[in-house]
């Protein structure tokens, strides 16, 4: 592990560069942008000390999606190599929550905007209007970013393909059994944790045992839900049923993580991952809606 100081302009990486390190500002600040340096660049986040950048081209061996640019003079920064990453979490494990938290508050964030997205998408096929300007500017730097993006999800490596585990291996927290029927966790509970499927399936609803019930999705044994739970301090947003009797899940709280990675390695690499992914999906996704929003009104 390095550290490195760079001054106000100074560039950590680009764009397009391949990545195998991640990075945690010291101090000073970083400024996360796309198309940068060129005509029309967008700042797509600020972040200070305490943050983390650059933590998804180590996790999924993916490209780096944007340029990192110090915005004061004297920014401190931690370089951690991939080859590094279990002495930094050993050095550290409190970071390991600190890593979670990162890429589930950019996914709780996501979420939102793109839901937002899609509700206006919707008002433009139905009745035409304009969507807000305060809106429109807010799309515009995703139309930018999406415009130098691949217009597909990565897909993981076969290496990674092969190392993938059962769940259920190794050790283990907080793992419970429920009989078909009973609900998990329920749209609008405030629980910090997320689940780990061992065995059986669960399936997602939004308004669950009323007439407006809709099953959002069903999912089976080594899937995660409920990790935006871990750092939202908001209520969850659908409730998650066990579809079959003995369903087995295990409940992983922030302050486990330590534990997992002393004991079991792998799963703390497999929730990194699956976040990864997730968020990598999600942001594709939205891009590309951006992109008929901004072309259907012309922005």
């Amino acid at each position: 592990m390095a550290e490195k100081q760079f001054n106000k302009g100074d560039v950590i990486f680009r764009q397009g560069d391949e990545g195998n390190v991640f990075y945690r500002i010291i101090s000073g600040s970083v400024g996360i942008f796309a198309n940068y340096d060129q005509s029309e660049d967008v700042k797509l986040a600020e972040l200070k000390a305490g943050g983390f950048f650059g933590e998804m081209a180590v996790i999924d061996a993916a490209p780096r999606s944007g340029s990192a640019i110090a915005l004061e003079d004297g920014t401190r920064v931690a370089e951690i190599s991939v080859s590094e990453l279990n002495e930094y979490f050993e050095h550290d494990p409190d970071s390991i929550a600190g890593l979670m938290k990162v890429l589930s508050t950019r996914l709780r964030d996501l979420t939102k905007e793109y839901d937002r997205a899609e509700e206006v998408a919707e008002k433009l096929n139905i009745t035409g209007q304009d969507p807000d300007e305060e809106f429109l500017r807010q799309l515009k730097k995703y139309t930018y970013y999406y415009k130098i993006q691949p217009n597909q999800v990565i897909e993981p490596s076969a290496e990674i393909i092969r190392e993938q585990k059962k769940h259920s291996e190794g050790f283990s927290k907080n793992v419970t059994s429920y009989p078909k029927g009973t609900v998990i966790c329920r749209e609008g509970d405030l629980v910090e944790c997320m689940y780990d499927i061992h065995w059986g399936r669960v399936g997602i609803y939004s308004n669950y045992g009323t007439p407006e019930q809709v099953e959002l999705t069903v999912l089976g044994a080594d899937e995660f839900f409920g990790e935006m739970g871990m750092v939202s301090n908001e209520p969850r947003s659908a409730t998650a049923v066990a579809l079959d009797d003995d369903t087995t899940v295990e409940i992983i709280y922030p302050q486990d993580f330590s534990e997992l990675f002393e004991k079991n390695p792998f799963k703390v690499d497999m929730i990194l991952r699956h976040l990864s992914s997730r968020l990598r999906s999600l942001t594709m996704k939205y891009l590309a809606l951006c992109e008929k929003i901004a072309e259907k009104t012309g922005s």
